[in-house]
């Protein structure tokens, strides 16, 4: 499973909020939602956030192996 805690860190340790990345980055709040939920990004909203707060995708996300992940 994806883990976007780490976004939610990286985003209070910054001088953006949600708004922000709203208002000023076009960040459509759809992605915002997805964050909240755990749900799938696409790469280029990852990189977009990567962009915003100068970081790594550790930063953004992370992988935790799960037992709801679908089988291969």
């Amino acid at each position: 499973m994806i883990d976007y805690t780490p976004f939610w860190h990286t985003l209070k340790a910054s001088k953006e909020s949600t708004y922000t990345l709203i208002n000023k980055h076009r960040i459509s709040s759809a992605p915002i939602d997805k964050l909240r939920k755990n749900k799938p990004l696409t790469t280029t909203t990852i990189n977009d956030l990567c962009r915003i707060f100068d970081c790594t995708i550790q930063e953004i996300a992370r992988y935790i192996p799960s037992d709801e992940d679908q089988h291969l």
